[in-house]
């Protein structure tokens, strides 16, 4: 049918598998008894109408860049990761033991050691599967989902017996030093007024775009991101140029590992200022929705993490001022997950049917 133009692939189809899930969505809020078109409006409404919406719209989409962008670097080198979960449960132990090992006197001393703890316990976390992956075959898909369940018990085991303050019944840290919190968006300046003071965004939405920068140079424009594309193209031909799939293997799981790790700093020491147990909140999994939507590009997970945002506040404001379950937000991202990831080459052939009838009549 002839090859589709590089927008077709990047934006049309992405565009036509989300009307797909909404469509469908919408088919489903009707059966509940409600009306699909008031349902969009209160989520637009919810998520991008106030100050107060569209802070929480980015505060979950940052969660979302760096997971998304955590699959999506290891999908470069056809692995599967779907362990961001855990991952970014001990970045989250990394960030709570950096911020609490010191008295720190300024977020700007705080953050960057944070950001090495979470980069660094992440990783850690990450290099096992991987090694197991690269020496013994181990599938990365069975290993890093075993990790998701081993390292939230390892988490809860940590937060009980260690690292709970004495007379506490909370399985939770103590709060961070008052130099460890981070400022929100609303205490920047020029900025600080679109945002309303009672939502958790904060400074760490620029490290998440600093990230979407950082793997685009990397992917694109290093001997480092050459080398992870070729093996994922084809890992014979890659060993044939010299690219060592053990090396990729484990330099692709350390990134991979590092970037779920560095989720933590925005929820756990920007948000909650401690690590309580389920601070991941199922981002690591949704990550994977948001780096098939974005096509494995990093500014294509930036603009999928900002959808998903909206997606989850959208959801919470449904849930809140009418009858649908704020679960309905768990099915929109299944669907978008089906139509992106199963149902992904059906939309591509149904665009090419389209492309092909359009040529013919120009032709004609």
């Amino acid at each position: 049918m002839g090859r589709l133009p590089a927008w077709a692939d990047v934006v049309l189809i992405p565009l036509m598998s989300i009307i797909a899930a909404f469509g469908i969505s919408a088919l489903v809020i009707l059966y509940i008894g409600e009306n699909p078109w008031e349902a969009l409006k209160l989520m637009v409404d919810g998520a991008l109408g106030s100050a107060y919406g569209w802070g929480y719209t980015l505060y979950y989409a940052t969660n979302f860049m760096f997971t998304g962008l955590a699959v999506s670097i290891a999908f470069r080198a056809s692995l599967f990761n779907i362990g961001g979960e855990g991952q970014a449960m001990l970045g989250g132990l990394g960030v709570a033991v950096v911020a609490l090992a010191l008295p720190w006197p300024h977020w700007t001393l705080a953050l960057p050691a944070a950001m090495l703890g979470a980069i660094v316990f992440g990783a850690a976390w990450a290099a096992i599967p991987a090694w197991l992956q690269a020496r013994r075959g181990s599938h990365i898909v069975i290993t890093t989902m075993m990790f998701n369940f081993i390292g939230a018990a390892l988490l809860n085991y940590v937060l009980v017996n260690i690292l709970r303050p004495a007379g506490s019944m909370d399985p939770a840290t103590a709060r961070f030093p008052k130099g460890a919190h981070l400022p929100t968006l609303h205490d920047l300046p020029l900025i600080g007024s679109y945002f309303d003071k009672n939502t958790p965004a904060n400074i760490t939405l620029f490290v998440a775009l600093a990230a979407c920068v950082a793997v685009w140079y990397l992917l694109f424009r290093s001997r480092l991101g050459y080398a992870i594309r070729a093996f994922g193209k084809s890992e014979s031909a890659a060993v044939y140029a010299g690219i060592s799939p053990f090396r990729i293997t484990m330099y692709v799981m350390l990134l991979s590992g590092g970037l779920s790790g560095m989720m933590a700093i925005n929820n756990v020491m920007g948000e909650a200022e401690r690590l309580v147990l389920n601070a991941v909140e199922g981002a690591g999994f949704i990550g994977i929705a948001v780096a098939l939507m974005g096509r494995n590009h990093p500014f294509g997970v930036f603009l999928a993490a900002l959808l998903f945002g909206f997606l989850y506040q959208g959801g919470a404001e449904l849930g809140l001022w009418t009858t649908i379950p704020i679960e309905l937000r768990t099915v929109v991202q299944a669907l978008v997950i089906l139509f992106t990831g199963a149902l992904d080459n059906m939309m591509r052939m149904l665009v090419e049917r389209i492309f092909a009838l359009g040529h013919r009549r120009r032709a004609a």
